[in-house]
């Protein structure tokens, strides 16, 4: 491919951002998919472990997804007994997600690949470039992009 091929996206900051997520999950997914997980599904597993047992809506707002895709993300999780539903203790109407004791073993299995990944990715880049990444990347996915600018 010519090297300015991408010339037509590279000023789109969208585009570029999602080139660059496309070809990292790829990255991740082949490197944690001999755990039978996807990416997506290891990062899921973390952050629900990382926060106990959180609702629905407290998953989607943390990783920025709608409920449903968080829901079509879940189902499979369910299905294999890495992650179950549980009604809140104080409002049994509030439904909360937890790992199950197979979902802390699979997801223990991948965190030892994530961390393959994570360091081969920094050893190609450098660890100040990517940490730089995950900094640039959080102050965007912290911004209210409907929010009017102030003139």
């Amino acid at each position: 491919m010519p090297k300015d091929a991408f010339s037509a996206t590279s000023a789109c900051n969208y585009a570029t951002v999602r080139r660059a997520a496309r070809k990292l999950g790829q990255f991740y997914d082949d490197i944690v998919g001999p755990s039978g997980l996807k990416a997506t599904q290891q990062g899921l597993l973390y952050q629900i472990s990382a926060t106990g047992a959180p609702t629905m809506g407290e998953i989607a707002s943390a990783m920025i997804m709608d409920l449903s895709a968080l829901g079509h993300t879940l189902k499979p999780l369910i299905r294999d007994g890495y992650v179950e539903t549980v009604a809140d203790s104080q409002d049994r109407r509030i439904r909360r997600v937890r790992l199950t004791k197979g979902g802390e073993k699979k997801l223990a299995e991948a965190m030892k690949l994530w961390k393959v990944a994570q360091q081969r990715l920094e050893d190609r880049i450098g660890a100040e470039k990517a940490e730089r990444l995950r900094s640039a990347l959080d102050e965007i996915a912290k911004l209210d992009l409907d929010e009017p600018i102030a003139s």
